[in-house]
């Protein structure tokens, strides 16, 4: 019933910028928190950065001045800016949204398919 699409990632040089978005669709009642994780190979999964629906903002302490979490609530759509890439930023960036639909007012984890961010020169 829901759906959520990332994209954006790609190469980009060590100092570079690339922006992340997340779009969800689907029969959609409300968005609640939309937040951003990344998996580097062999390592655990870990949360980057969260947005609520109404703006506020959490970050993993490291990435706090490089990166930067936004929503766009009319195109349902979630944004991760990201400045000053090193590649130990290099990982597989997933999107989370908690989301009710119109039949069910309980809100559940939807999860996207992941974009792979490589940061190399």
């Amino acid at each position: 019933q829901v759906q959520l699409v990332e994209s954006g990632g790609g190469l980009v040089q060590p100092g570079g910028s690339l922006t992340l978005s997340c779009t969800a669709s689907g029969n959609i009642r409300m968005i609640y928190g939309m937040t951003w994780y990344r998996q580097a190979p062999e390592k655990q999964r870990e949360l980057v950065a969260s947005i609520t629906n109404d703006g506020v903002t959490n970050y993993k302490d490291s990435l706090k001045g490089r990166f930067a979490i936004s929503r766009d609530n009319a195109k349902k759509t979630a944004y991760l800016q990201m400045n000053a890439l090193e590649p130990e930023d290099a990982a597989v960036y997933y999107c989370r949204a908690q989301v009710s639909v119109v039949s069910d007012p309980v809100a559940y984890y939807y999860w996207g398919q992941g974009t792979r961010v490589t940061v190399s020169s």
